[in-house]
């Protein structure tokens, strides 16, 4: 963030904080906090008493996002650990982080959702009402993380999503108690879109395969959008699959017959292993080149790096950025030593949702959730493993780089984790829709 986009920031604060004080005189609530005392709101102040917090993770285990949901946990606990701690790694991302939140250890629940709504709202409503839930948190799923974000704000629990690439979360079905970390469908588009263009050149014809439901739509747009417009690319044929597909066999045939010269795979999990998988295998990779915008976890690991060599991808962390930040190599190193693999996104993107609600908790100095939020809102800047970062208070999105990688040659690799090469750190701020573009309405504090 620039000196005038922090000033900025600050006047909007100010801006608000004002808004808010003239409101007290109308409104027993505001009359009672602008004289610091805090009326109860969600569990708060409840779930804040005592000397430990409870957060409720609920993240994938078993189904088609089941792997992914494996190392969003890792990256959870590990931060838990490094706060509970005061692990001297703290001080690298933000100087406002010490041993637990504000003196508090924080305790977690894990549950399994399966990837889906219904169940994770269940999960996370037992977080909320039977543990006190704080902060809930953890998907691997958009349509999850819509889901939870409607339960965030009638629990008033702030929710932060680990991992949700459609342009909705933070869009059209936004709300004011969650806030999202990770790259999604419009910057994964627009980053990813010109290095095709510069690549393959214009006027390609893409075939789609595309999971049918808010991640895949949103993600396949966005692309559709930023080729034509950057390449004059056209659609020759979208395949729509169901969550959790096996055989993708029938739309690989209709891909095969489009007269596509570019496949672009927006499946995620186990559907994105198995439908690149069977591309291979069915002879269409032969034939067509393969990019993939908004790139699985362990994708490479599961499909080798045969399938993967030369493929351009979209990726919200790659570890070999370790060379340029030092932020994520102290992020690898001690994830390395605990869980002897270098971390997938997942997994960061979990550790950075835990250390920045952290932080703006330390800065907000308590958890009385509006104070937090409005916290996250002011938009001071975070030293993350992608280098600085912020949240846009209108939206709650992170303002954040995509990371574009391109998969190396076996022969080229230099250990067993090393898939990618890092093409372009893409500055997140300029390829980010106008905060109101998709939507979205925050709604209430209270």
């Amino acid at each position: 963030m620039s000196q005038f986009d922090q000033i900025k920031a600050r006047r909007h604060f100010l801006k608000v904080g004002a808004t808010l004080t003239g409101a007290s005189a109308f409104s027993p609530f505001m009359a009672l906090t602008a004289f610091g005392a805090e009326a109860p709101v969600g569990n708060y102040p409840a779930g804040s008493k005592g000397d430990s917090v409870f957060v409720g993770i609920c993240t994938p285990r078993t189904g088609t996002y089941a792997a992914v949901g494996e190392d969003e946990i890792k990256g959870y606990m590990l931060a838990i650990e490094h706060i509970n701690a005061g692990d001297s790694i703290l001080k690298k991302f933000s100087p406002h982080l010490k041993k637990g939140v504000l003196g508090k250890k924080i305790k977690y629940g894990i549950a399994d959702s399966q990837a889906k709504p219904n169940t994770a709202v269940q999960a996370q409503t037992r977080f909320i009402t039977e543990n006190k839930a704080m902060m809930v948190t953890g998907c691997a799923s958009s349509a999850v993380a819509v889901a939870i974000n409607k339960l965030a704000q009638s629990k008033k629990v702030i929710y932060l999503p680990a991992i949700s690439g459609s342009n909705d979360t933070t869009g059209k079905d936004c709300t004011r108690y969650s806030f999202r970390e990770c790259f999604y469908g419009e910057t994964a588009a627009r980053a990813i879109a010109p290095v095709l263009v510069k690549a393959l050149g214009k006027n390609k014809k893409i075939a789609f395969l595309t999971p049918d439901y808010t991640y895949g739509h949103t993600v396949r747009q966005s692309t559709q959008d930023a080729l034509a417009t950057l390449g004059g690319w056209t659609v020759a044929t979208n395949q729509l699959s169901p969550l959790g597909t096996t055989d993708f066999s029938t739309y690989l045939l209709n891909v095969a017959n489009s007269g596509a010269d570019v496949v672009i795979n927006i499946n995620f999990g186990r559907d994105a292993v198995l439908s690149t998988t069977q591309a291979k295998q069915f002879g269409v990779l032969d034939k067509m080149t393969l990019a993939i915008p908004y790139l699985t976890p362990f994708l490479a690991k599961e499909v080798g790096s045969d399938i993967m060599d030369g493929v351009y991808a979209g990726t919200d962390y790659w570890w070999t950025l370790e060379d340029k930040f030092d932020t994520a190599k102290a992020f690898n190193d001690a994830f390395f030593k605990k869980y002897h693999y270098m971390p997938e996104w997942g997994a960061n993107a979990a550790y950075l949702q835990i250390l920045m609600w952290a932080d703006a908790i330390e800065r907000a100095g308590t958890f009385y959730p509006p104070s937090v939020i409005k916290a996250y809102e002011q938009g001071v800047v975070f030293n993350s493993t992608v280098g600085p970062v912020h949240f846009r208070g209108e939206d709650h999105q992170l303002v954040r780089p995509v990371i574009v990688v391109k998969g190396k040659k076996t022969s080229a690799m230099k250990n067993k984790d090393d898939f990618y090469d890092v093409v372009e750190i893409v500055d997140g701020g300029p390829i980010m829709q106008k905060p109101d573009a998709f939507g979205c309405k925050l709604g209430s504090y209270t």
